[in-house]
């Protein structure tokens, strides 16, 4: 995998966190904890496998450094 695969990182991190936190403030504005827990099962589905390719990249990347 050639490129940079920190960037990968941090967008994995986004979607796993920053998806989180932005319901858990939409939570507390409109006092509806459903979006926090909606929020939290996609936010799993789509940052944990995200993040586990994005660290086995940067895994290998530094085996071939």
């Amino acid at each position: 995998m050639k490129g940079n695969t920190t960037i990968g990182l941090i967008a994995s991190l986004l979607v796993l966190f920053g998806q989180l936190i932005f319901f858990i403030i939409l939570a507390f504005v409109t006092n509806e904890w459903s979006y926090v827990m909606w929020s939290f099962m996609v936010s799993m589905m789509a940052g944990l496998p995200l993040l586990i390719i994005s660290l086995r990249a940067k895994k290998k990347e530094k085996q071939l450094m």
